[in-house]
């Protein structure tokens, strides 16, 4: 489906326009402030006429690939950016993308769900198939899209653009914004889905928030439990994959990648820009740290945090996470010295 889009965007803007902005300077030919970027992309997608940005060495592989047409970076790496890209240069380069998408995207802080200033429920320009269900009190927004056989509960918010396909169930006072469903998905009460991801800019006088311009796509079958939350994208799309069951209480960040029939049980806490293989088990209350890839099949323990990426097929324990047969080592090793030091006290009593 061609989507249009949930954000209206601003621009073309020019570099001069960008570096005023976000108080950048442009390395290079003075004509260079002339030229005009449409948009702002990661560094691996992005194009001749976008913008990004590069911070986090991580992806230095990125950075010297890049096809964007200009990039703000911290001074330390304008040697490294490729010479088809324009160098913005900033000691802030998170920041400075910050202030770039607000340039981009003035409304994205305050996105529309629904109709202001109506009593109308269900928008005229919502769009649903015969046979959906919509409960009463639950609220419908403009352009939106639902399947037929689906059922939206009472008290239940379906926003502006957001396509719902068929057979799912919308349980009571879920809210659904920002994001693309697909068939049979079962989304339980409370379930949080397309707000804002956990992103700011940092900083000695305070924090910046960064505008979250990306989306949630959910795969068909998905099952997703009570008072759960899926953060939409900065950028990228958050994505859960086909057949995917989610239980009560678990955080996705934003740009996270859940692959397909992965199984994450209550209270697990993913962060941003996490890659989850298929297959993937994540036990009650782990959790992965961001920008790490965990492969198909892999396990993590109850309890257990990942420092790092896990290749496939590990089952790992503790924290930080290691294989589980070192780790249960090391837990009756730790036994066996408390239990040996009990002993001693005892005898010296």
């Amino acid at each position: 489906m061609n989507h249009p889009g949930f954000f209206r965007k601003a621009g073309p803007f020019t570099l001069a326009d960008v570096a005023e902005a976000t108080g950048a300077e442009i390395q290079g030919e003075p004509s260079l402030a002339d030229r005009v970027v449409d948009g702002v992309v990661p560094l691996s997608e992005a194009g001749s006429g976008q913008l990004s940005f590069f911070e986090n060495r991580k992806y230095l592989p990125q950075l010297l690939a890049t096809q964007a047409g200009a990039c703000l970076v911290d001074p330390r790496f304008l040697s490294r950016v490729p010479a088809g890209t324009v160098a913005l240069t900033t000691p802030a380069p998170y920041q400075a993308f910050a202030k770039a998408l607000f340039l981009f995207y003035p409304e994205a802080i305050h996105s529309k769900a629904a109709e202001g200033n109506t009593d109308e429920r269900i928008a005229r320009s919502a769009m649903i198939e015969d046979g959906a269900v919509i409960e009463p009190g639950a609220i419908i927004g403009p352009e939106a899209r639902i399947g037929r056989g689906t059922r939206v509960a009472a008290g239940a918010v379906v926003g502006y653009r957001v396509s719902i396909g068929r057979d799912c169930y919308i349980g009571p006072l879920a809210t659904v914004i920002h994001a693309l469903i697909g068939n049979r998905v079962i989304l339980h009460a409370g379930v949080r889905i397309g707000q804002d991801g956990f992103g700011f800019a940092m900083g000695r006088t305070g924090h910046l928030k960064v505008p979250q311009v990306g989306r949630v796509i959910i795969q068909d079958d998905v099952e997703i439990g009570a008072n759960s939350a899926v953060d939409r994208g900065a950028l990228k799309d958050t994505i859960i994959g086909e057949g995917t069951k989610i239980d009560n209480l678990v955080q996705i960040g934003h740009n996270a990648v859940i692959g397909r029939h992965c199984v994450i049980v209550g209270q697990v806490g993913i962060s941003g820009s996490t890659e989850l293989g298929d297959f993937v088990v994540m036990g009650g209350q782990s959790g992965a740290i961001g920008h790490i890839k965990i492969g198909t099949g892999a396990q993590i323990a109850g309890g257990s945090h990942p420092k790092g990426d896990v290749p496939p097929g590990a089952v790992l324990a503790g924290t930080p996470a290691r294989p589980f047969r070192q780790w249960a080592r090391e837990v009756a090793a730790v036994q066996r010295l408390a239990r040996r030091s009990g002993d001693d006290e005892t005898d010296g009593s």
